[in-house]
């Protein structure tokens, strides 16, 4: 009996590929059809209908091809998978294959992550950039405010210091302080009175006693009047003049523009706003350093020589030293 019963089963065993080709053939279809419909190969629906179903993917594929091939053909699709298995001899408990239509791919993760640490970086990126932003921002104010101190210390021509705020009207008490220039009362001595008689007497009248003495004072105003300006000239021209081992600096205003020069020492000798049109020259122990708020507002001279301020611009100010 035991030698028998592998006769019996090979007797039982059929092959369900045969059974589907059979059912094929009498619908009319081709193989190709078939094969296009399952998502196929022509060679893979070929193994399955002829039973060679060890060069497919595996059993477990093979019994889903017997499956869906079943569902198209309108047979019942569990008892030819247990001719499946009982022809190949395999043990389908608790292994439901589900037809070719409902397989689904694998959910990528990967994919998400990526996208999700791609955009984590891009929010990063942003937030450092604006931050950036502002911090450059704030650097730029807190340059404009250091440059634009509220008062100015002016050193006289008589050596003493003055302190001047920078809302004083022009500057007018810096500008004078700076070049020395006030107003200077002149009132004529009895010498003076006596020179400026003498002036217009011509040389051929000696006889001087026969000038009567009351239109004297009366002629001194007339004579003193055009000299008290001349005298008062004389210290603005000095001032301008530049002193040996000193520097002068001379600006020409195009347009509004704040103005900060200070010596070698240290000293500031003119820091202010100047307007479009007004000039300014003062002189000190070279180097001369010069700051200007906007740089194309101002024509610079040092000595008497142009000089060019675009090769010392950053943006709008500008900062040099002259004399060096």
């Amino acid at each position: 009996m035991k030698a028998a019963q592998p006769e019996v089963l090979a007797a039982t065993r059929v092959n369900p590929g045969e059974t589907l080709r059979q059912a094929r053939e009498n619908n009319g279809w081709t193989l190709a059809e078939v094969a296009l419909k399952l998502n196929l190969t022509v060679s893979s629906l070929s193994h399955l209908e002829t039973g060679a179903f060890d060069k497919l993917p595996g059993h477990t594929f093979a019994r889903g091809y017997i499956r869906a091939y079943a569902k198209l053909l309108g047979m019942d699709q569990a008892s030819l998978v247990h001719e499946f298995d009982l022809y190949t001899g395999t043990d389908a408990n608790g292994s439901n294959v589900h037809s070719l239509g409902r397989i689904e791919e694998p959910v990528r993760v990967s994919h998400t992550i990526l996208r999700i640490v791609s955009l984590l970086l891009l929010i990063a990126v942003t937030v450092g950039g604006f931050i950036w932003w502002q911090d450059q921002t704030s650097m730029r104010a807190k340059d404009l405010v250091s440059l634009t101190p509220e008062h100015v210390e002016v050193e006289g021509a008589d050596g003493t210091t003055q302190i001047h705020p920078l809302d004083e009207p022009e500057d007018q008490a810096v500008v004078e302080s700076a070049t020395g220039e006030a107003p200077v009362a002149v009132e004529p001595a009895p010498e003076t009175a006596g020179t400026a008689l003498a002036l217009p007497v011509a040389p051929g009248a000696v006889p001087a006693p026969a000038v009567p003495a009351a239109p004297v004072p009366a002629a001194i105003p007339a004579t003193v009047a055009p000299v008290a300006p001349a005298a008062a000239a004389v210290p603005a021209t000095t001032v301008t003049t530049p002193v040996a081992g000193m520097g002068k600096v001379a600006l020409q205003y195009t347009a509004d523009c704040w103005t900060q020069v200070t010596d070698g020492t240290g000293k500031v000798l003119f820091g202010g706003l100047k307007r479009k049109g007004e000039n300014l020259e003062v002189s000190g122990k070279p180097p001369l350093s010069l700051r200007l708020g906007f740089a194309r507002g101002a024509q610079v001279t040092y000595n008497g020589q142009p000089v060019d301020v675009a090769p010392f611009t950053s943006g709008e100010t500008a900062r040099l030293k002259l004399g060096q």
